[in-house]
């Protein structure tokens, strides 16, 4: 009988391997290099500012060739030519998975992405989306062009939240807080975030369910940008979050999978 996903901890796996491979990378990182860098990208390109509408729902539309839950998605798509698609959907932000080994991405196609967006003069900004757990990461990112970050609270100490948050302010990029549990929504909210993920999957698991979203929405203050991430499969999914309070949604598998990722995102978008 064939077992079902996995049962043991994927996040502890998959943060002890990115430990390991970041360590022939890691070097001191100053404040003022991030900081230098950082004030010539200015406040450009806000990833915020871009979900911060509330008049409609926002779409973090993402770059994800495989994961250890879906397996393999799209693993010969170009980035560029999907972000070409997701610039043509009007996205509000792109998120570019940069982690090879669990979900085939690159830091080249950050770098590739962003060169793409400037090349034809659009403003949406991109996120980082890796396992954070060094300031060397946060200067990757910034170097590649990207506004953002993602932190996984689950994932992290409050020292680690801590480093890698000034490093973001430092480097003028924001943060993505992510969450599952309410423990880990007061974890966050502690360090004062502007960004609050509710990631719809059990990062220990992969069980998916939105009512996660709706359960912890309520929680979480008015004033911090509320993001709905996962099981996002259908534009009703999207209007589902938006009605527990979202101000964006993350959708990668679904869209990667469409055939027509145009009309899903402006489906998403126009049901108000």
């Amino acid at each position: 009988m064939k077992k079902p996903f996995d049962i043991m901890d994927k996040l502890t796996e998959i943060m002890a391997w990115k430990r390991k491979e970041l360590a022939s990378r890691i070097r001191p990182v100053s404040p003022g290099e991030l900081s230098s860098l950082g004030s010539k990208m200015g406040d450009k390109n806000s990833f915020h500012d871009a979900l911060a509408n509330r008049d409609e729902l926002s779409v973090i539309a993402e770059i994800k060739r495989k994961s250890p839950s879906a397996g393999s998605i799209a693993e010969d798509i170009s980035a560029v030519d999907q972000a070409r698609s997701y610039l043509n959907a009007d996205a509000d932000a792109l998120s570019v998975l940069t982690d090879k080994k669990y979900f085939g991405g690159e830091l080249e196609d950050l770098w590739e992405v962003n060169d793409f967006i400037r090349s034809h003069q659009r403003t949406i900004p991109t996120l980082r989306k890796d396992f954070m757990i060094h300031p060397i990461q946060v200067m990757e990112a910034l170097e590649a062009g990207s506004r953002a970050i993602l932190l996984i609270v689950r994932a992290l100490d409050d020292d680690e939240l801590k480093t890698l948050r000034e490093a973001a302010d430092l480097a003028n990029l924001d943060c993505l807080y992510e969450i599952h549990e309410e423990e880990e929504l007061e974890k966050a909210l502690a360090h004062d975030p502007e960004i609050i993920g509710v990631n719809n999957r059990d990062l220990t698991r992969f069980v998916t369910d939105l009512e996660t979203t709706e359960r912890l929405f309520p929680l979480i203050p008015d004033e911090v940008v509320k993001v709905s991430e996962s099981g996002i499969l259908e534009p009703e999914d999207a209007w589902r979050v938006r009605a527990a309070g979202a101000d964006a949604v993350l959708c990668g598998e679904a869209l990667m999978r469409s055939s027509d990722p145009e009309g899903f995102v402006h489906e998403m978008k126009e049901r108000e």
